[in-house]
C-alpha cells in the first residue's frame, strides 16, 4: 500500500530523537507538512532542520496553554491540521515500593495527561480542517504487569483505553483514532534502562539481550514503529478506528 499524506499537515509531539523523529521523518517523506515539537527547543529546532519543510514548535506536552497553542500556531503557519501524533514519552523504570509519588505523577503527567491534551486541542482543528487521523502510542507494556514499569504500564493501558473511547466520540466527525503499541524498541529509553533492569531483575550483564532475543526476537527498530504510523494517518486505513495494534515481534503471542 502506498500512503500518500501530500497536503496533509501533521504534528508529532516529542519528535527531536526516537520514535517521534522516524515518525515525523515518515510523514514528511510520504509528504506531509510536519510539525516538530519537543520539551527543549534546541534539540526540536535541530530535529526540524533534518527534516524538509518541517517546522519547529518547542511544547512541553503537560502543559496545557503549550499544547493549546501548538495547535493553533499549526494552524497558523500551516493551514490546517490533519494529523496528530502524541508520541511524547517518558518512563522510570523502579519498584513500586520505591516509588516516589513525584515520579508516577512524572510518568502519567507525560504520558496519559499529553496525550489528552493533544486529542482535546488537537480534534477540533482536525475536524476544521475537513477530519483526519489521530495516532497515539500505547505499548505492549498495556497488556499485562511489567516489572519495574508500573508507571509507564499504567499509563499506556490508560491511553489505549482513552484512544478507543476517543475514537467513538470522534467518528461521526470525521476523526480516527488508533494506538501503535510497540514492543521493546532500539531506542535512547530502552537501552537506557537495561542496567536498571539487568539489576532489579537480578540478571547477569547481557542478561536483557537475552531475554529480548527470547521473547521477541530482537528490538525493533524506530523506523518499523513510524510505518505502522504512517499506514493509520493515510486516508487508505478509514475503517482503522478504535484499535490497539500491537508491533512486537511475537512478545505477546510467547507463553515462555
Amino acid at each position: 500500500m502506498n500512503q500518500d499524506l501530500t497536503g496533509k499537515v501533521a504534528v508529532v509531539t516529542g519528535s527531536a530523537q526516537g520514535i517521534g523523529f522516524a515518525v515525523a521523518s515518515r510523514l514528511a517523506a510520504a509528504g506531509a507538512r510536519v510539525v516538530v515539537s519537543d520539551l527543549d527547543r534546541t534539540a526540536t529546532e535541530a530535529a526540524a532542520e533534518k527534516i524538509p519543510d518541517a517546522v519547529a514548535i518547542p511544547c512541553d506536552a503537560r502543559d496545557e496553554a503549550q499544547v493549546e497553542a501548538l495547535v493553533a500556531q499549526t494552524v497558523e503557519t500551516c493551514g490546517g491540521l490533519h494529523v496528530m501524533v502524541p508520541n511524547a514519552g517518558v518512563a522510570r523504570p523502579q519498584p513500586i515500593t520505591s516509588m516516589s509519588l513525584a515520579d508516577w505523577r512524572h510518568v502519567t503527567s507525560v504520558n496519559l495527561d499529553g496525550t489528552f491534551l493533544a486529542i482535546r486541542h488537537a480534534a477540533p482543528a482536525i475536524i476544521a480542517s475537513g477530519g483526519g487521523s489521530i495516532v497515539t502510542l500505547g505499548s505492549v507494556t498495556a497488556t499485562g504487569g511489567t516489572p519495574l514499569l508500573s508507571s509507564y504500564a499504567a499509563s499506556k493501558a490508560a491511553v489505549v483505553n482513552l484512544t478507543k473511547t476517543a475514537a467513538l466520540e470522534l467518528r461521526d466527525h470525521g476523526v480516527r483514532v488508533n494506538a501503535v503499541m510497540p514492543g521493546f524498541i532500539e531506542t535512547p529509553m530502552v537501552t537506557g534502562s537495561v542496567e536498571t533492569f539487568e539489576q532489579q531483575l537480578g540478571l547477569p550483564a547481557g542478561g536483557f539481550a537475552g531475554l529480548i532475543e527470547q521473547k521477541q526476537g530482537r528490538l525493533g527498530t524506530a523506523e518499523e514503529v513510524a510505518e505502522l504510523v504512517l499506514l493509520l494517518a493515510d486516508d487508505s486505513a478509514s475503517f482503522f478506528n478504535g484499535s490497539g495494534l500491537l508491533l512486537d515481534g511475537g512478545l505477546t503471542a510467547s507463553l515462555f
